[in-house]
């Protein structure tokens, strides 16, 4: 008897797709007809297929031409159009070879490989890099900025050597072959987990001291404290320019903020403040929007970076991102059903965190979008006083074309690679030379990198980077178009050339370095110490999002990082004038065990039950310094806390 019939290649998702075949013909028709598309040379063929389909679409006919091309059909999809041809099934072949053509092009507008001149999003990749006149008056400024030579002759022996040192630190780590990093018996790279950070006990008791020692306020007279210290209420300007400002503005901008960040909405706000609703509406309507929010933002970090207690937590030099996903009510453009966090459907908000605790960038994602697109916009935009030097991620956040920018713009990718072992280690020379030179970790260079193809392209690298650091072109856009270029597109297959090599050493680095491997772990449980203060603070509505319009949900994001960095601020500053009165008391507090202390907690923060603004009250209850009493709790007191 013959057996079950063989799946394709592609498992049976184009079949799955002609099943939609009428619903997709109820549009493409208008947009090929409307839009217009080019291409390289590469992509002749799908042009040439879009311009046969325009026509058949335009005359009515059923049957696609003998010469229509396919080249651009790709392996697992041919054998839908071979059976169809076969059979003589012309229906089914038009069906397969049209879905085939709207795909390809789907994929070539992500790609850059089509494109659409004129447009924005969609146009020529040359289009989003500087102009070569433009260029040469940028190079050597940029060159000097980033500390790379414009020449790859004199680049190339510096990336070398780096490659070298890293792998003799690799080679001393290994040669042991009893280490957390070692050799199977197979060669295979062996990487144990990091054991649980020895955390002093002091710092736990010392940590229960100082929270018991701040002082208990709602959120609101925290807003009113912070503004009085940084006046961050003054960056939200009215959206029509004007200047004068009502007696009542910051108290109804408070109420907005925590109307939107704690996801009450203002309707929820205005039952629990009694302020009314359009008056709140009509606040947030003038006043609150991405551009004053980032503003108002950029004062909170700054002033939380010159705390005195902040550089306790870290330098301001590393910074990490990851996303957050959170449910949605409603019907929205952005939302995505991702089984793994909610059963319904729900956004990605992306942010990006400093060493010291605070927020200096958020944006919304589509939540199947991927996190790497968007790990440089806020990097390269960080307006704030934050010197961040290198970043951190996870898995999700890393690409070839990450690893080659983060250097060709002067920074440091450190991220956390999920199955490290894995991955392909690249050698700058002779397998033989390297074996040689490092016995034990020679081996692992499997692949030689194209050093000619990026010579070839360096000076385009580096106009690509100088491209994205002066801010000629949005980083998502461009790292998004790269990561899914085709191989034909020289400029992308260079990069991610380089990308490899960056990516070789540093897994060299933090495979040799488990003092580096702690701190990027660190960094990142900072980040997930922040989501869940996020999460805490977004408590109404279940934490769904009902916002359903990307600017609303874009600007109720940046509510919710505002006050998340109001919250850390206050924390900071109260914890600082905590161990300041330990110390006055006699107490020896070690820097060290302070760094073991978090400031992103809710603890001593009220935001539930109704909520009073009265800005001039708030404000005549702190003294002549902007601050309240702390509490002066005996460290046994049962009560202490409540």
């Amino acid at each position: 008897m013959p057996g079950p019939p063989r799946l394709p290649k592609d498992h049976g998702h184009l079949r799955l797709l002609e099943g939609s075949y009428t619903f997709i013909r109820q549009f493409t028709p208008k947009v090929l007809e409307a839009v217009r598309f080019t291409g390289g040379t590469e992509t002749r063929p799908l042009i040439e297929a879009l311009e046969i389909l325009r026509e058949l679409n335009a005359t009515g006919a059923r049957n696609v031409p003998d010469h229509a091309p396919t080249l651009f059909v790709p392996a697992r999809w041919q054998g839908y159009l071979d059976e169809a041809a076969a059979k003589g099934d012309a229906t089914a072949y038009r069906h397969y070879w049209e879905l085939c053509t709207l795909l390809a092009l789907r994929d070539g507008l992500r790609s850059g490989d089509v494109y659409v001149p004129g447009s924005r999003r969609y146009d020529n990749p040359a289009a989003y890099l500087f102009k070569p006149a433009q260029w040469e008056e940028h190079r050597a400024e940029f060159c000097r900025l980033v500390g790379k030579s414009p020449d790859f002759s004199e680049a190339l022996p510096l990336v070398m050597d780096e490659l070298d040192e890293a792998l003799s630190d690799l080679e001393d780590t290994l040669k042991p072959g009893d280490g957390p990093v070692r050799l199977n018996e197979a060669g295979e790279l062996v990487i144990s987990p990091l054991t649980a950070e020895d955390i002093p006990s002091e710092a736990e008791e010392l940590h229960g001291e100082l929270e018991r020692m701040l002082p208990n306020v709602p959120i609101a007279s925290l807003l009113v404290e912070m503004d009085r210290h940084t006046s961050f209420l003054d960056c939200f300007t009215h959206a029509g320019g004007k200047q004068a400002r009502s007696p009542q503005l910051k108290r109804n901008l408070i109420a907005c903020l925590i109307g939107l960040s704690t996801n009450m909405g203002l309707h929820g706000m205005a039952a629990s403040c009694g302020i009314p609703y359009d008056v709140l509406a009509w606040t947030a309507e003038w006043y609150i929007r991405e551009e004053t929010l980032r503003e108002a933002n950029i004062v909170l970090v700054n002033y939380h970076h010159k705390l005195p207690m902040t550089s306790m937590f870290g330098s301001g030099t590393l910074s990490s991102s990851d996303g957050q996903r959170f449910p949605t009510r409603g019907k929205s453009i952005t939302a995505r059903h991702l089984n793994k966090y909610f059963v319904p459907e729900g956004i990605s908000t992306y942010t990006h965190v400093s060493d010291q605790h605070s927020t200096f960038g958020t944006k919304v994602i589509v939540a199947t979008h991927r996190e790497a697109h968007y790990v440089l916009d806020e990097i390269l935009g960080n307006a704030t006083d934050l010197p961040i030097t290198e970043h951190a991620t996870d898995t999700h956040g890393v690409t070839l074309v990450n690893f080659g920018l983060f250097d060709l713009v002067g920074k440091q990718l450190s991220p956390r690679i999920r199955d490290l072992g894995k991955i392909t280690l690249y050698r700058m020379g002779a397998k033989a030379d390297y074996e040689e030179r490092f016995p034990t970790a020679g081996p692992l260079l499997t692949k030689k990198a194209n050093l000619d193809l990026v010579a070839d392209h360096w000076d385009d690298l580096l106009r690509l980077a100088g491209s994205l650091k002066y801010g000629h072109a949005t980083a998502s856009l461009v790292v998004g178009k790269l990561s899914a270029s085709s191989r034909q597109n020289a400029l992308a297959a260079a990069l991610k050339e380089y990308g490899a090599i960056r990516r070789t050493i540093y897994a060299a680095k933090y495979l040799s370095d488990p003092v580096y491997r702690r701190k990027i772990a660190r960094q990142l449980n900072k980040g997930e110490s922040l989501h869940s203060l996020r999460r805490q603070l977004h408590y109404a509505r279940e934490g769904k999002v009902t916002r359903r319009q990307p600017e609303q949900q874009n600007e109720q994001a940046w509510c919710l990082t505002v006050v998340t960095n109001a919250v850390v601020c206050w924390r900071t500053e109260y914890m600082g004038l905590a161990v300041g009165e330990l110390r006055t008391a006699g107490r020896e507090v070690d820097a060290e065990v302070l760094a073991h202390i978090s400031p992103a907690r809710s603890s001593a923060v009220n935001y539930y039950g109704s909520i009073t603004v009265d800005y001039e009250r708030e404000l005549a209850q702190l003294d002549e310094k902007g601050h309240r009493p702390l509490r002066t709790v005996a460290t046994d007191d049962p009560a202490a806390g409540l």
